[in-house]
């Protein structure tokens, strides 16, 4: 399995779910592929870079054989995209223990806030082939 680019998230999680249809949308040259921490591959990823699958709270990108989580895997993502979204790398500035304490606030209340689905979500066939099992 080539591991590049890959967006892992949870794939309960409405907010994280609505998040990957936003990355599709914005990711214009499709280079991104998604797993969520529920598949096989997912879980996979997870351990692979010492996470535990039972204990999802964050989103991760593998990129170049490395692991982004949290704020960094999101302005990494974000990278990629065209303004004016780009514009939002500025966030940067701030340090990333500030920007990991506000990831980690939201990730811990977003089933509370955005709900939780029963099963993972099902892409459409026209994106299909962006998911990983």
């Amino acid at each position: 399995m080539q591991q590049d680019n890959i967006v892992v998230f949870d794939g309960l999680c409405n907010f994280c779910s609505k998040s990957v249809e936003f990355i599709i949308k914005q990711d214009k040259k499709a280079i991104f592929r998604f797993a969520a921490i529920q598949s096989r591959t997912g879980g996979e990823l997870i351990r692979q870079f010492g996470m535990d699958p039972n204990d999802i709270k964050t989103f991760m990108l593998v990129k170049g054989g490395r692991a982004y989580i949290r704020s960094e895997a999101v302005l990494q993502i974000v990278k990629q995209f065209q303004a004016p979204w780009r514009f939002l790398l500025v966030l940067r500035l701030i340090p990333r223990p500030v920007r990991d304490w506000a990831y980690t606030l939201f990730a811990n209340n977003r089933y509370r806030w955005f709900g939780k689905m029963e099963k993972c979500m099902v892409p459409s066939p026209d994106i299909n082939a962006r998911f990983m099992d």
